[in-house]
Formats: structure tokens, C-alpha cells, sequence
């Protein structure tokens, strides 16, 4: 099987149809920023910092896919082990797995020692992806990639049946340092200092889009080092890669950590507003890797850019969607903004195959 590559195989009306829309959503929310300010600046926060999530879980998927050629099905069960272990780290006060107390958290201020606490949990989560790639993955290294798909879901099933076992009975609180809690932007202000009418933008939102601009950042970095031109050169093709002396192993392993660290973070923030609003884990927590599956197919399964883009158009679409068609929830259904991803991702495929910034592979027998 002979495998051709070609820079863009979709003409021009791809393109057009894409900028055309994006062009379109622009424009209402511009007329809606005239219209009604408040409601479409609460609106578009709220929209980024559920595509910021979308796109810190996207990510993940990626960086697994371009250094091992496998959709990591496994990312939400992942997710929620990695929350649950900062929920042990920060409400228990121990280390996870094992009896030993963990001092972080007593350091003051308490945002700090949270903070502390959440690198020491992300620690394990990468510890947890090297783990599955040196027993689990590395072995299936030139077998059929069907198969170690097939691995992940059984290593999802595993650790999603974990997970769901410790938070069935008792929710898992994340005791997150801002909570809930936001700040208004405009509005008025009363004599007692209260405002009032403004657009309420929380915390989780903001900490949301800092966390995927930092995740990106270093992505880009990391792709103009050493080991990141290795990882791209692994992603074009492995067998090539090997014979020019790059070590395999290690750019999986690399994929693997990043990988299961993005999905612990973005399970964090599955825990918050605007996805939930209990801050703690739940058996909910796991779905976020489902929710941000169109985000990756949307951008394409092998590019970067594109796990942010889409993120923030999923987000967007979602978001809207929710906001304004809400009157018509009684025809469209109450679950309908969790279709609306869906039914983008479709269209988008359907305009451009292999997602706005997937690499297009014409195959040929």
C-alpha cells in the first residue's frame, strides 16, 4: 500500500465555506456586543473557558496520537483518575496511594499549597502514562494499530470502573481555591459597594484559558526542540524514524506523560463551571474526553493548532447554542447543546475530511 500526501486536496470551496462561517459568527456577536453587551460578554467568556478545557483535553489526544498513531480512548477515564488524585492530595491530605500525609497542603496561603499539591498529582498522572507505555503500549510497538486501540478501551473500562467505585456513594471535592466564585464586568454600583446588572465572569473560566495558552506555549516550544523534532519526524512515519536512529520508545513514552497530564488537568476543570458546578469529582468527570472528541476530530486527530482551534469553536458553538436557541428547548430538547458539538463536528467533516488542520492522506491500494 502506497501512501501519498498532499498539502491540500480540497480546492478552494472548502476553505470558502469554512471562513464564510466563521465569518458569519463573528458578525452576530458583534451585533449582539451593540444589541445586548452584558449577556454576549457573560456569553463569549463562558464560551472560551469551556473551549479552553475542550481544547487542554484535545491537546492530549493529539500529542498521543502524533507519537504513537493511536486515538487514546481511554483519555476520560484518565481524566478522572487524575482529578481524583488531587481530591486526595487536597481534601484527604494524603499522598495518593499511599498513607502518608501530605504537607503541601498546610503551606500558606492556601491557594499555594493547592497549587503545590496539583503539580504533585500531575506528577502521578505522567507517572500513570509512563506506566501504561512501557507495559501496555510499547510491547504492541509495529503491531496492528486497531489492536492497540482496542487496548485502550480496555485500560478505559479498567480505570473508568476504579474511578467510578470511589465517587458513587460520595462526590470528591477538589476544594479549588476560587470556586465558584467570578467577578462582574459593567453593571452598577450601589452606595453598599454591591453591583449589580453586569456580566458575571468566574474565576474557573479565566484559569481555564491561562491553563491552555501555557499548555499550548509549551507545546510549541517543545515541537522546536530536540526531542520535539523527533517526536514530528515519529509522527510522519515511524519506520523511517527508527531507521534514522530516533528511539521510538522513548518519543512514546514522551506522548504518553503529556498525554495523561493534560487529561488529569482537563479533568480538574471538569469539575467547574462552566461544565459543572460542584467542584468536585463525579462519575461525570469521565465524559469530558467524549465532549472534547469533536474538538479533535474538528481540528484534525494529528495537529496541535487544531486541538486549540477546535476546542474554542466547539466551545463557541456550544455555548451559543445553549444562550440564544434556548427558547426553543421545549422543540429542540433539554439536552441539546451537548448534540450541538456533535452536529459541527459533522458538517466540518464533511467540508474538510480530515479536520480544519489534519495532515489529508490519500491511500491508495
Amino acid at each position: 500500500m502506497d501512501r501519498l500526501r498532499s498539502l491540500n486536496p480540497f480546492g478552494s470551496l472548502s476553505s470558502s465555506v469554512i471562513a464564510l462561517a466563521l465569518s458569519a459568527l463573528v458578525l452576530f456577536y458583534l451585533v449582539r456586543l451593540v444589541v445586548e453587551p452584558t449577556l454576549a460578554l457573560q456569553t463569549l467568556a463562558k464560551a472560551f473557558g469551556l473551549g479552553s478545557t475542550y481544547a487542554i483535553v484535545a491537546l492530549g489526544f493529539v500529542l498521543i496520537f502524533k507519537g504513537t498513531q493511536v486515538v487514546n480512548f481511554a483519555q476520560g477515564a484518565l481524566a478522572m483518575v487524575g482529578a481524583l488524585w488531587v481530591s486526595f492530595l487536597v481534601a484527604d491530605g494524603h499522598i495518593p496511594l499511599t498513607t502518608l500525609r501530605n504537607p503541601l497542603i498546610e503551606i500558606t496561603p492556601y491557594w499555594l499549597g493547592w497549587f503545590l499539591s496539583v503539580l504533585v498529582a500531575l506528577v502521578f498522572a505522567g507517572l500513570l502514562g509512563l506506566v501504561i507505555e512501557r507495559v501496555v503500549i510499547r510491547p504492541m510497538i509495529g503491531q496492528p494499530l486497531f489492536s492497540v486501540a482496542v487496548i485502550t478501551l480496555g485500560l478505559e473500562t479498567m480505570f473508568r470502573t476504579m474511578a467510578n467505585d470511589a465517587v458513587r456513594i460520595q462526590l470528591r471535592p477538589l476544594n479549588i481555591p476560587w470556586g465558584t466564585d467570578g467577578f462582574t464586568v459593567g453593571g452598577e454600583t450601589d452606595a453598599a459597594g454591591v453591583t449589580s446588572g453586569g456580566a458575571f465572569i468566574a474565576w474557573s473560566y479565566i484559569a481555564a484559558m491561562i491553563t491552555a495558552g501555557v499548555a499550548f506555549l509549551a507545546v510549541f516550544f517543545f515541537y522546536r526542540s530536540r526531542m520535539g523534532v523527533a517526536m514530528r519526524a515519529v509522527a510522519f512515519d515511524q519506520e523511517a524514524a527508527m531507521a534514522q536512529g530516533i528511539n521510538v520508545g522513548r518519543v512514546f513514552a514522551i506522548a504518553w506523560v503529556a498525554g495523561t497530564i493534560l487529561a488529569a488537568i482537563g479533568g480538574i476543570f471538569a469539575t467547574q463551571p462552566p461544565i459543572a458546578q460542584t467542584g468536585a469529582v463525579a462519575v461525570e468527570t469521565q465524559f469530558i474526553a467524549f465532549r472534547a472528541l469533536p474538538a479533535v476530530i474538528l481540528g484534525g486527530l494529528d495537529s496541535v493548532q487544531g486541538a486549540l482551534v477546535g476546542g474554542l469553536i466547539i466551545g463557541l458553538a456550544e455555548i451559543t447554542a445553549g444562550q440564544y436557541l434556548s427558547q426553543y428547548a421545549g422543540f429542540l430538547g433539554a439536552g441539546y447543546p451537548l448534540i450541538v458539538p456533535y452536529l459541527v463536528m459533522i458538517v466540518g467533516l464533511l467540508v474538510r475530511p480530515y479536520g480544519f488542520f489534519g495532515t489529508p492522506e490519500v491511500r491508495r491500494v
